[in-house]
């Protein structure tokens, strides 16, 4: 079964799949600036769809709670209005309420009336080169699994550079789609904290019967890279085929190669 992606802008992204709706890290604010503890960082581009318009949403996967690029002000008010959030553990004690944090390799179970049952596995990511935890921050990624024979499992990478833990993903999952976050962000260090081109082409080679759908390309102006750098990347190194860069509020069906 194919799966339908709408880019909503930044990390946001609605997933249709089995007839389930998901939402990736929701952000819906307008261009502004944010300061954090230790960075300012820069909306330069705002939702192409409302909240109020996405409809019913059956769970939102919340890579981490911690950074504003992947969960603004309205993002954090959209979470108290939907049936389940699933996030790292260290967020669902901040954010409290109704929010449910899982741990790398755990796992929640959606299911809905015609009797088809999704498996959000949380999986490992590391927001940055290695030893960046103590800065960044607990971060996680999930791989979607349907019940369904006939529907590859679906990766959500959650702000993450290429490590042993995303190879480990590709290890255990035979995944169809892999969406990674591949802005190349850069904020206070001269080093990446999401994936770069480079990054993205090893994820690629990883999962090599997943279409790759990369998501938080723009939006921010933290990000390095954007789509066409990774467009004229897969297509030097013949990945191209493989590639597919959405249009903002346009869903698109997105099939395994």
């Amino acid at each position: 079964m194919p799966v339908s992606i709408t880019l909503i802008g930044g990390p946001t992204a609605l997933i249709e799949i089995d007839g389930f709706r998901l939402l990736t890290d929701p952000t819906f604010d307008a261009p502004g600036a944010y300061q954090l503890p230790h960075v300012k960082l820069e909306k330069t581009i705002g939702p192409a769809v409302r909240p109020d318009a996405i409809g019913p949403i059956d769970a939102v996967l919340l890579s981490h709670d911690q950074h504003s690029d992947n969960l603004d002000n309205s993002g954090r008010e959209y979470l108290f209005k939907v049936k389940r959030v699933l996030t790292t553990e260290a967020g669902a004690r901040r954010l409290g309420g109704h929010i449910e944090g899982l741990a790398p390799w755990s796992a929640a179970h959606l299911k809905n009336g015609d009797g088809n049952t999704l498996t959000i596995t949380a999986t490992p990511a590391r927001h940055g080169p290695a030893g960046i935890e103590p800065l960044s921050g607990d971060v996680i990624g999930f791989v979607v699994s349907s019940s369904r024979k006939d529907t590859s499992p679906v990766y959500i990478s959650g702000d993450t550079t290429w490590f042993d833990g995303v190879a480990e993903v590709a290890r255990r999952f035979k995944c169809g789609v892999v969406l990674p976050f591949a802005g190349a962000a850069q904020t206070r260090g001269p080093f990446h904290l999401t994936m770069d081109t480079n990054d993205t082409v090893e994820t690629a080679r990883a999962f090599p019967d997943a279409t790759i759908v990369p998501l938080h390309t723009e939006g921010w102006a933290h990000f390095r890279q954007n789509g066409e750098d990774l467009r004229k990347t897969f297509d030097v190194l013949g990945f191209g085929t493989r590639l597919r860069l959405l249009e903002p509020g346009v869903p698109t069906v997105i099939e395994a190669p």
